[in-house]
């Protein structure tokens, strides 16, 4: 199982480089769930533990709520958008896959750093979730189009999960961080579709520079 989880954490970073990279928002939103059934089933694959009947199904919620029922609702919101790409975005393409580089190694700093005052866990476990934190800060602040930013805000959730995977290090303090993360997460995103509707409304566009022409 252990050769699993490095594959796994592997396809973790490799979900980051490509979210940072993508300009298509139906290219994010398969990466977003692609990262999202990786990080579901990685808690199953790292503690025996949670290889128990009640792990094993809150594993199943995870992946149904991660890994279909976002992506659909994503896939829903962008079914109404007439332009699929981020054509002016805050930061370029290219200065964005430098960015997710120089993320990847930050993070891999940052853990040598902190590691003294962790928790014993898997090696690239916190590396990977710092750089999904921030792989979700950066799409929330340097792309324009609200559906780009909510995938940032639902990757920033990911690194969250996986924090709290790190951190808790008993299985049901890991099960009640997860399942109150979800349904912060759910709540969040019902929020945010509100918003994307009524901006798409008003503007016949999703993107958030727009909403600086609003006057009194």
């Amino acid at each position: 199982m252990s050769h699993c989880a490095d594959i796994c954490l592997a396809l973790i970073f490799l979900s980051v480089l490509l979210g940072m990279a993508a300009n298509r928002l139906m290219e994010l939103v398969k990466i977003m769930a692609f990262q999202g059934t990786i990080v579901s089933i990685l808690p199953v694959l790292l503690e025996a533990g949670q290889r128990d009947a009640a792990g094993l199904g809150f594993m199943a919620v995870m992946l149904t709520v991660k890994g279909l029922v976002m992506p659909l609702a994503l896939y829903a919101a962008i079914k109404k958008v007439a332009n699929l790409r981020e054509v002016e975005p805050f930061v370029g393409y290219r200065a964005s896959i430098f960015s997710a580089l120089a993320l990847v190694l930050a993070a891999g700093f940052i853990d040598r750093t902190l590691a003294p005052f962790m928790p014993p866990t898997h090696v690239m476990l916190m590396p990977a979730s710092i750089a999904t934190i921030g792989a979700g800060f950066f799409l929330m602040m340097a792309r324009r189009k609200a559906i780009t930013q909510v995938i940032g805000y639902l990757m920033l959730e990911n690194g969250i999960y996986l924090t709290g995977i790190a951190l808790a290090g008993e299985t049901h303090s890991q099960r009640l961080l997860e399942f109150g993360v979800l349904l912060d997460l759910l709540a969040g995103v019902m929020i945010m579709g509100i918003i994307i509707n009524r901006i798409n409304q008003t503007f016949d566009d999703v993107d958030t520079g727009m909403l600086g022409s609003l006057r009194d």
